[in-house]
């Protein structure tokens, strides 16, 4: 029996074709890092005030941004424009983070905690991304598992900013965390099995996944190993 050498082929380069995907998405990410730490220095010097004015009106404001720009870089995932798009929005995000931050800085470890929330979501996201690339499990049927938990975070999130129940929101982060958690697992497997092809959309989904991750583990540190004395 002959070898089918043309269809080796074909397995090779797709097989290099992921492999592309997947590290022209950690160079985006990596990237990114770079305008979400000038935008939260910038946001944590900010005033907020304007939000605390019009809390509902500001998170309208923010989710219209959010998902003009999201809606920006997808329609742009496969073109140049899609990167600077893309480093534009987690400028912004950065500058978003200004007011967690800031609640931060006025704990006595507040810096401290902000540097275990960056480690432990630093860890969360290598140990998800070393289980997605090694692991030989079909992971695709966690989509539909991940998208209710999606409608029913955004449905918990709506509900709190009309409730404002501190123990709710300390479940939200908690679930934000795991659900963060487990998105990045399933995104970085999709790269793996070739189920995306384009990095800047690739780097997206990841990079909203690891920020949503970043900023609930430091709201439950803030919450249970905040000094504020």
């Amino acid at each position: 029996m002959q070898p089918d050498l043309h269809t080796a082929y074909q397995s090779t380069a797709l097989s290099d074709s992921h492999h592309k995907v997947l590290r022209n998405t950690y160079a985006l990410l990596g990237l990114s890092m770079v305008p979400t730490v000038i935008g939260a220095a910038v946001g944590a010097n900010m005033s907020f005030a304007f939000m605390a004015g019009s809390p509902i009106i500001s998170m309208i404001a923010i989710l219209a941004i959010f998902y003009g720009l999201t809606f920006a870089i997808e329609a742009n995932r496969n073109n140049a424009l899609g990167v600077p798009l893309m480093l534009l929005f987690t400028l912004l995000m950065g500058v978003l983070l200004g007011p967690l931050l800031q609640a931060a800085f006025k704990l006595a470890n507040g810096p401290q905690l902000i540097m275990v929330a960056g480690g432990a979501t630093t860890l969360v996201f290598a140990v998800m991304a070393g289980i997605a690339t090694t692991t030989k499990r079909d992971l695709s049927g966690m989509g539909k598992f991940l998208m209710v938990g999606a409608i029913v975070l955004m449905v918990a999130v709506i509900a709190n900013i009309f409730l404002q129940l501190p123990l709710m929101s300390l479940v939200i982060s908690a679930a934000f965390a795991l659900f963060s958690s487990l998105m990045i697992l399933w995104q970085v497997k999709i790269i793996v099995d070739g189920g995306e092809t384009s990095y800047i959309s690739a780097a997206l989904g990841i990079y909203i996944s690891i920020y949503n991750l970043f900023t609930s583990l430091l709201h439950l540190l803030m919450a249970f190993a905040g000094d504020r004395d």
